[in-house]
């Protein structure tokens, strides 16, 4: 055997005692609290959690303040700067001065509220618009931890299928190690050639080469796994949970849970209004603004000294009458875009309804072939037992007991293979459900 293949093997064989053992349940846990995606989505729900106090801002004055230098001689410039800076003296009334008055600095310091007191809901809009964005995140969420969740299962029962396949393998290799003693003593007593031990020794090593193949699948699983997991590709783990068949069973109005439960179907709905409160939104572009504005300056002849300071208070209406049809045109483009959502609304539940039946034809499909492999095994079992007694007593040829070694080989992979698919069938059907979570029993 190859170094290679000895160092692999050694690395399958690693004690129990050196690798954490990890239950389904703890490396869905795990998953969720590691996983890049995760992580992602939840990045998203703060950005939209962020456009709200944005949008909310509509609500509150907004506040600014400048610092503004001039120096001038402008004879209405220099007038005026002096009235704004409480400067202003008799002699500044001669005839020379006012016409060629002598340059003169102004540091103006402005202080500027507003507040919108009225705009037909265009602000009510945009919180709206932004609470629907942030339903809309959480809803991503929630789908990114279910396929997560639904990752993680297809990848631990992916781990335990090639462990128990390599068992499987391994059990062959020592079933074809004993037909092998048992023929060459077949052979010594006379009843059979060298031909069949030949033959034996075919097929030995036929079965090492499955081994081999097993252990490498089995190394590729454990990496997948720690992938889904979040994990180092080569940290080890010893899987606790075993690979047998999920005992649950689906109510037949599935389908209406999903068009409640599933993330997508409730995205659908939440973009449909979100669509129609922007064309909400658009439409009270129509209407006029009502705002107050308080407004405090400061003017001085030097930054800090010789200056005076002033307020003003002001209401005042903005009313776009005309703007090229602009926002009559954003408004056709709500409308249109609402329209559309409702139609992808409408395509989405289809789709969840189509998910859920193959879904279930796939858990069902898979808990028949388990029953069919349960009794192929059962008599494959029995047909090899038979062929083995009757080689011993040479009532049987190499090849018939050869062709039932492999036919149980196949029926014990095809029974591990149908339990898998079941597994992995059961957490896709919560998961086009939308119920797919960490209290699921899929996950037990």
């Amino acid at each position: 055997m190859r170094p290679f293949t000895l160092f692999v093997l050694f690395c399958c064989t690693i004690p129990l005692s050196a690798q954490d053992s990890l239950s389904l349940q703890e490396a869905v846990e795990t998953a969720l609290g590691r996983h890049p995606a995760i992580e992602a989505s939840a990045s998203h729900t703060r950005a939209a959690d962020a456009r709200i106090r944005q949008a909310r801002s509509g609500y509150l004055p907004k506040l600014d303040y400048s610092e503004a230098y001039q120096r001038s001689n402008n004879p209405v410039y220099v007038f005026s700067s002096l009235l704004t800076q409480h400067q202003f003296a008799v002699e500044n009334f001669e005839i020379g001065r006012l016409n060629r008055p002598d340059a003169l600095n102004n540091f103006q310091s402005l202080l500027t509220a507003e507040q919108v007191l009225y705009d037909a809901g265009r602000t009510k809009k945009q919180v709206e618009a932004a609470e629907i964005g942030r339903n809309l995140a959480s809803e991503d969420e929630r789908g990114a931890r279910m396929s997560v969740i639904e990752g993680v299962v297809r990848a631990y029962y992916g781990a335990v299928l090639a462990n128990e396949g390599l068992l499987v393998a391994r059990e062959a290799v020592r079933s074809a190690e004993a037909d092998l003693k048992r023929a060459e003593a077949v052979r010594q007593a006379g009843m059979s050639t060298d031909a069949d031990v030949l033959s034996i020794r075919v097929h030995l090593a036929a079965m090492r080469e499955q081994e081999i193949r097993r252990v490498h699948e089995l190394d590729v699983a454990r990496a997948a796994l720690n992938e889904a997991l979040g994990l180092p590709l080569e940290t080890p783990h010893q899987l606790t949970t075993p690979l047998a068949a999920a005992s649950v069973a689906y109510a037949p109005e599935l389908e209406k849970s999903a068009l409640s439960e599933r993330p997508e179907a409730r995205q659908a709905g939440l973009r449909s209004r979100l669509a129609q409160t922007q064309a909400d939104g658009a439409r009270a572009a129509y209407f006029p603004q009502v705002f107050a504005r308080g407004v405090f300056e400061a003017d001085r002849q030097r930054f800090v000294t010789r200056g005076g300071a002033n307020w003003m208070f002001a209401a005042g209406l903005r009313w776009n009458l005309f703007n090229g049809f602009a926002d009559r045109a954003r408004i056709e483009e709500a409308g249109h875009a609402a329209a559309a959502a409702q139609s992808q609304r409408e395509q989405t539940s289809r789709a969840v309804q189509l998910q859920v039946r193959g879904a279930l034809s796939n858990f069902s499909a898979a808990e028949e072939r388990i029953k069919v492999a349960e009794a192929a095994v059962g008599m494959a079992e029995e047909s090899l037992r038979i062929t083995k007694n009757r080689f011993d007593n040479g009532l049987s040829t190499v090849t018939d007991l050869l062709r039932n070694e492999t036919a149980l080989l196949e029926a014990r992979m095809r029974r591990l293979a149908a339990i898998h698919d079941q597994r992995v069938a059961a957490a896709a059907v919560e998961r086009a459900a939308g119920t797919l979570s960490t209290s699921s029993s899929v996950l037990k």
